[in-house]
């Protein structure tokens, strides 16, 4: 079974790589990440947004191992919160209709380098930057839901809050300006 990490960006002006090291144990091996357990995993970026997920992951295998590890948006939760995503769903607040659920597998605690730290929430997906919500105790990205909703089988997933809903504090924090 093949193992992937999942990142949206990884350009050094504004990119996730750099979280891999700060939240998981290992080290990086090449271009690959060694966990502690001495497994490898290859990081595939993804790019932002659903068609970019759709063309990147469209040939991994249903049953490999995947880890999304990237930057979300909360209302509430405090800038630098790390979330491990129990359940990813679509953010679509002005209607509803039955969608499946999108249930996200918990990592391995040896995996995190602060397990007693991390939070554990829904993850909304959306399609553009979300600036505001009454959805509280939750995060938002762009690309967890589409993700699972290609049916991977095995999916985990680890979001830093980068912002309060704010694109300016988002962008200052993937650039490093704050400690994320």
């Amino acid at each position: 079974m093949k193992n992937y990490i999942l990142i949206a960006e990884a350009g050094d002006f504004i990119g996730e790589t750099k979280l891999i090291a700060q939240h998981l144990n290992g080290d990086w091996e090449g271009d690959k990440w060694r966990m502690a357990d001495g497994t490898l995993w290859e990081v595939i970026v993804t790019g932002v947004g659903a068609l970019n997920v759709m063309q990147s992951l469209r040939n991994i295998p249903a049953n490999a191992r995947l880890i999304n590890i990237g930057y979300a948006g909360s209302a509430n939760y405090d800038i630098g919160s790390v979330v491990m995503v129990n359940e990813a769903r679509l953010n679509h607040p002005c209607v509803n209709y039955p969608e499946p659920t999108l249930s996200i597998s918990p990592l391995p605690t040896e995996y995190l380098v602060a397990p007693n730290q991390v939070l554990s929430s829904v993850c909304y997906s959306n399609t553009d930057f979300v600036l505001q919500s009454d959805y509280k105790d939750c995060v938002f990205d762009m690309e967890l839901a589409y993700i699972a909703g290609l049916g991977f089988t095995h999916l985990s997933a680890l979001k830093i809050v980068s912002d309060n809903l704010s694109l300016h504090t988002y962008r200052e924090v993937a650039a490093g300006v704050e400690k994320a």
